[in-house]
């Protein structure tokens, strides 16, 4: 039995489809935690065990993870909450739940950062890191799939980028730094969920096809987007000034600008890309096949 967190997000509806693929022929069955069941496409809801609700709920977490080998991860962000309790507080009650039902796997969704000189000082990475560790305490076996920051992330832009032909971030216009598209979290996160063959705790870093600057994700959408876009960076005060505008927690904008500091100061770069560590899709299948799409009237 697998049960999978946030099956509607965007990693968790990629990673559906290659679960539903393979379980039957490995005699898993699959159980979902979701709020709206509604929201599950009916080739899902059909195939799959649903637990309706909240996975930050201890009710919830009791009920899907009775009788579960494995558990599938991810917790949403919530900009109204500080970033510790967004975290490692949303996943205390499931943390009791894995310990009480005696799950053996656990693959979560994390960041990059760990053992940098700057992972006590990155915001939400820090506290994604402190939730990785409150799960790896439980005395499952734990992966945290380390991720960088996500090509999807430019869907946020696709006003702009349609409109005005800009994108922006905070990062140095040249400052090369890994990228990821969720469909390669999900493949990795099956992989593993699938072959439970790991033992003890690790971080399992996926980090894209190679490392590019805002100015290399620029040229590329230009290119295959045949319009021209460019970059425009954003201070940190600038940046910090737009959420609080947005209404986030402080203490959550506070943590989005951290991270991005610490980004800057080498939080994505502990890591060194080796085949293992290294996934497929490029950006420029990305934007042809994800952004170009999503700019479309």
């Amino acid at each position: 039995m697998i049960v999978i967190t946030a099956p509607t997000g965007n990693i968790g509806r990629r990673l559906m489809p290659l679960l539903l693929d393979a379980a039957p022929d490995r005699g898993e069955e699959l159980r979902v935690i979701v709020r709206d069941p509604a929201r599950l496409p009916d080739t899902v809801r059909e195939r799959v065990e649903v637990v309706p609700g909240s996975h930050g709920d201890p009710a919830v977490v009791d009920r899907a993870f009775d009788g579960a080998d494995a558990v599938f991860w991810l917790v949403p962000p919530d900009s109204s909450r500080t970033p510790d309790d967004a975290y490692r507080g949303f996943t205390r009650p499931a943390a009791d739940a894995l310990a009480a039902h005696g799950v053996g796997h656990v693959v979560g969704v994390s960041a990059l950062g760990r053992g940098t000189p700057v992972a006590g000082r990155a915001g939400l990475v820090t506290a994604s890191l402190a939730m990785d560790d409150l799960i790896a305490g439980t005395g499952v076996a734990y992966r945290a799939l380390a991720n960088p920051s996500f090509f999807e992330n430019l869907l946020e832009d696709t006003d702009a980028i349609r409109d005005e032909g800009c994108f922006t971030d905070t990062a140095a216009a040249d400052r090369k730094a890994p990228f990821v598209a969720v469909a390669d979290i999900a493949a990795v996160a099956a992989g593993l969920l699938l072959d439970r063959s790991w033992t003890g705790n690790a971080s399992v870093p996926v980090l894209g096809p190679c490392d590019l600057s805002p100015n290399d994700l620029a040229r590329i959408m230009t290119e295959r987007l045949s319009r021209p876009v460019r970059y425009e960076r954003q201070s940190l005060e600038e940046l910090h000034a737009a959420l609080l505008g947005h209404g986030l927690d402080p203490a959550f904008a506070q943590g989005v600008v951290d991270m991005k500091r610490a980004k800057d100061d080498g939080l994505d770069a502990g890591v060194p890309r080796t085949p293992d560590t290294t996934t497929p899709t490029t950006f420029e299948h990305w934007v042809d096949q994800i952004l170009e799409p999503a700019l479309r009237p």
